[in-house]
């Protein structure tokens, strides 16, 4: 399953990290729709309900856009199928923030998106699993390698003391040509010279529906991701994982609704050996904690102290200001309750080893 994840970077780091090669060969970056970069907020613990980037094609908006153009839009993170009749989307009886690949053509609710062609790209710095232990789990947070050529996990902690803007302005300063050139888009936002050099996101396949209230109001996109069969080295963590699609042609089939059709689209699904991991902090057990030790590596085997509450602190306090002489006392009368005890035990004891030993000396009688 996948059931939290991570993506930190700022909207316009997002666009360029998932750039693109047209038919062409020329590198796009996508946009974002009208307003939706600014309905996506960066986080290092996000859980379903939130809204995540995704990437689509852009004919889902316009029939007559580019077969390859792609659009970037936030989407809220739990398919509600576009048929839902409830007027709240927290109605829903059943979980549908992840889809196994094995029942997409048995279950409604992703059948319909999936023969419409609704499928889509997630977008994440990495994901998070529990691995069961004897008495609790262990969380590990599971990414793309990062090659040489992109951020290394040192450069990625290096930033997150960072506000996002900083964040932004070192990686435009950072991507530019062998030339000195800038990388930035030319104007209409979309043409992207040069590689992304920053964290390699990682690309999830998802089917995403819209739902529209049925007393009327704006309509509401929302996402499902698949799941598969766990990778061999993912095993020992959980036994299922994210469909990950890898690179740029993968990522190109799968959104290609209009030439690439559904039954071909799902052998993209496969278990695919090629991420890593390690552990983190038990912080991100809950989804309020948002910050860069959520995804920092630990070392499991060290045990930390555990901090004083402040309900312990006021209880040490207590015990520490209790008066000497109502701690005599209370020792006085402990004593005094142990020696009565003591006693009556003697004098059980004594008198059954008196009765014991008068029939033992008791003489027989004579027949």
């Amino acid at each position: 399953m996948c059931g939290r994840t991570a993506c930190t970077l700022a909207p316009d780091e997002v666009s360029r990290a998932c750039s693109y090669r047209t038919r062409g060969g020329q590198r796009r970056q996508p946009r974002w729709r009208d307003g939706d970069a600014d309905k996506y907020r960066p986080s290092y613990n996000k859980s379903p309900t939130t809204m995540s980037p995704v990437l689509l094609s852009q004919r889902h908006f316009d029939k007559d856009a580019p077969v390859d153009q792609c659009v970037l839009a936030s989407m809220r993170w739990g398919l509600v199928p576009a048929w839902f009749k409830e007027t709240d989307p927290s109605k829903m009886q059943y979980s549908t923030n992840n889809c196994r690949s094995e029942n997409i053509l048995e279950k409604k609710s992703y059948k319909y998106p999936l023969n419409k062609g609704q499928r889509c790209v997630i977008l994440a710095d990495g994901f998070y699993e529990w691995r069961r232990e004897e008495k609790n789990k262990q969380p590990f947070f599971i990414y793309f390698p990062q090659t040489p050529a992109g951020s290394s996990q040192v450069k990625a902690e290096a930033q997150d003391d960072l506000p996002t803007s900083a964040r932004s302005e070192e990686n435009s300063e950072t991507a530019r040509s062998a030339d000195g050139s800038s990388l930035d888009s030319t104007e209409g936002g979309e043409e992207a010279p040069c590689e992304w050099t920053g964290w390699k996101l990682l690309t999830m396949a998802g089917l995403f529906d819209c739902w529209t209230p049925p007393d009327g109001g704006e309509p509401l996109y929302t996402y499902s991701v698949i799941t598969v069969n766990a990778s061999p080295n993912l095993q020992s963590i959980h036994d299922r994982m994210p469909a990950i699609m890898d690179g740029e042609e993968e990522v190109r089939r799968w959104l290609n609704f209009g030439e690439v059709k559904s039954l071909d689209a799902l052998k993209l699904l496969q278990s695919k050996n090629i991420l890593t991991f390690h552990p983190v902090s038990s912080l991100v057990n809950n989804s309020r904690n948002n910050s860069p030790e959520c995804l920092q590596p630990v070392d499991p085997s060290i045990k930390k102290e555990p901090k004083p509450t402040a309900s312990s602190q006021r209880m040490m306090s207590w015990l520490k200001s209790s008066s000497t002489s109502k701690r005599k006392e209370s020792d006085t009368r402990e004593n005094e309750e142990q020696e009565r005890k003591t006693e009556t035990r003697q004098k059980s004891t004594g008198g059954l080893q008196q009765w014991l030993q008068g029939a033992n000396k008791k003489p027989r009688t004579k027949e």
